[in-house]
């Protein structure tokens, strides 16, 4: 097994982050297990019973998801209080129990089946051509994937993570008892797994579905012992890099500790949708940022001398282009607008402000990432904006974060893309960025196969 370098990518368990010496006694652990599905007898439509992952999904659209089929996988993901809790502020452990509750209740009605045995499930997601943009094909495999620390050098992450929605999470999956959504890995392998993919996908799948954005969702099952061991051989030597799901990840990690009094425990395991990035090169997507509390106006004015400012013509799609152009030349930029119609190019910061603002104990490339500029420059010290849901809201389009700042009266910052080969370069060396700077994808959706840590 080799080290890996910028070019090969996150590909080997050797040499842990921020410490080359480091070798870890193993890669990549993924293991079948007993899928938890949906009847497709029992609903209306398998569509209907899906969901976006927890944290992309607006109020809006969670209404429209648990009006969509009474079974819909929402009601778990992003349960309402118990019935009875009538108060103002329910209690989590209600939301929790509520879960729980409708978990037991669909598996008790059928509506919710336990596959007869253990699997490995190749997922195919192909995302229709739009925009101009081609049509994307993703496959990976689901299973139950080994748990490990950061220290251990396998599975990579490259965001911080906030500790209230890490806590919502070990909440409700203690409480539930089961992954109920794949976090999102990538990784480099030999080839080997990818093989398994791609046989598996000549068979009848488990299950079609296309999803009312258009992507069109397969599932098989992989449960030949042969095609398993040559998965386990090929993942053996890889490691992974964390693409959408940190949260999730360190609420396994925290479920983990909490167990490790239990031999051979379930908890030592979390659901994941592994996808090498070799043969399926994912979509790298910025994550905006809406200031409610404040308004363009007084965002502009704050910045002083220390930025230049340029109006920018809409609509909006000429605006990001303007901010593409302005990227490829380097340094910080970020678009500013009241979601009136309005852009404002923000960029070329006073060198003295960065020295003075970003930390110095990191490498330079974080240094200058515009989300590390965004929140140690502007938001801590120009603006002083706090980061709480209360003042900055995360959107995953840029059209969303300019509806939202116009409906709240606040700023919406939008940001361009990271390169993916930046992200990895920084995770090798154990260096995380603020948190959503990253939006991978496409991401699985939700509800297609769960883990119910009560079937082993």
């Amino acid at each position: 097994m080799s080290t890996p370098s910028a070019e090969s990518g996150v590909e080997s368990p050797q040499g842990g982050p921020g410490n080359p010496g480091h070798v870890a006694t193993a890669g990549l652990s993924l293991s079948p297990f007993r899928g938890l599905r949906y009847d497709p007898d029992r609903v209306g439509a398998l569509a209907a019973v899906t969901s976006p992952p927890y944290d992309v999904v607006d109020p809006g659209r969670r209404l429209d998801l648990e009006t969509a089929d009474p079974h819909n996988v929402v009601r778990l993901i992003l349960p309402r209080p118990e019935p009875e809790d009538t108060g103002d502020r329910p209690d989590r452990d209600t939301r929790y129990r509520h879960a729980a509750r409708l978990l037991r209740e669909w598996q008790r009605e059928g509506v919710l089946a336990a596959d007869p045995e253990p699997a490995l499930y190749v997922y195919e997601q192909r995302v229709p051509a739009a925009n101009g943009s081609a049509e994307v094909l993703q496959r990976g495999l689901i299973g139950a994937l080994a748990v490990s620390g950061s220290e251990a050098g396998v599975v990579l992450p490259h965001e911080d993570v906030m500790p209230r929605p890490v806590a919502d999470r070990v909440g409700l999956m203690r409480t539930t008892r089961a992954n109920l959504e794949p976090l999102l890995l990538t990784y480099r392998g030999g080839g080997g797994a990818s093989a398994v993919v791609e046989r598996a996908v000549r068979a009848e799948p488990l299950l079609t579905t296309t999803t009312t954005d258009g992507t069109h969702h397969r599932l098989w099952a992989v449960t030949d012992p042969a095609e398993i061991a040559e998965v386990g051989r090929d993942l053996a030597t890889c490691r992974a890099l964390i693409a959408d799901g940190h949260h999730r990840w360190e609420m396994y990690l925290r479920l983990q500790r909490e167990h490790r009094h239990l031999p051979r425990s379930p908890w030592d395991r979390g659901l994941v949708l592994l996808v090498d990035t070799a043969r399926y090169p994912l979509r790298v997507r910025a994550i905006h940022r809406v200031l409610y509390r404040l308004p363009v106006e007084e965002a502009l004015a704050r910045l002083g001398g220390q930025w230049q400012v340029k109006e920018i013509p809409g609509p909006l799609d000429n605006a990001l282009q303007t901010l593409a152009e302005q990227k490829r030349h380097g340094g910080s930029g970020f678009l500013l607008t009241g979601g009136d119609g309005v852009y404002h190019l923000v960029t070329d910061p006073d060198e003295a402000l960065l020295d003075a603002t970003v930390p110095q104990d990191k490498p330079e490339e974080w240094r200058h990432l515009d989300a590390t500029v965004l929140h140690a420059t502007l938001l801590d010290h120009t603006w002083r904006v706090p980061d709480s849901p209360d003042d900055i809201g995360y959107l995953h389009t840029a059209a969303a974060a300019e509806r939202e700042a116009a409906r709240s009266g606040g700023t919406a910052v939008l940001l361009h893309p990271v390169r993916e080969s930046v992200v990895r370069r920084l995770a090798e060396q154990g260096v995380t960025m603020p948190r959503k700077s990253t939006s991978f994808g496409p991401k699985p959706a939700t509800g297609l196969v769960l883990r119910n840590l009560e079937l082993g």
